[in-house]
């Protein structure tokens, strides 16, 4: 049973390289999303400046969701992600949609979300 449910993941079509949109300080970042026990995890996999030069920072190798697990048609739920300038965890989804991702945490009754294009 553990070999199908790995099998299943690495086909699954979340995983890859994606691109958040510019943060407060216009960096953008790569997130690595890859599987996790059963689900889906991502995480930071390097940071970027606006002239597109790669730059160090404390978020770089930090998982930025975890536990995300395909809900059909291209939906995702069930994660929890790290909200980075809050520092706080959020109950978190996602919706796939050919290379752009949609992803949302909610605090409570407070959501707010980002798209992040595919890389690879």
């Amino acid at each position: 049973m553990f070999l199908a449910a790995t099998a299943a993941q690495a086909r699954d079509p979340a995983i890859g390289t994606w691109v958040t949109p510019p943060d407060r300080k216009n960096l953008t970042a790569h997130i690595e999303v890859e599987p996790c026990g059963t689900g889906l995890c991502g995480r930071v996999s390097r940071a970027f400046d606006a002239s597109g030069r790669q730059v160090s920072t404390k978020n770089v190798g930090k998982q930025v969701f975890w536990g995300m697990k395909p809900a059909g048609g291209g939906k995702y739920d069930g994660g929890t992600a790290w909200v980075p300038l809050l520092n706080v965890n959020a109950r978190a989804s996602m919706d796939l949609r050919g290379n752009t991702l949609n992803v949302r945490g909610c605090k409570g009754v407070i959501c707010d979300g980002q798209v992040w294009t595919r890389l690879k």
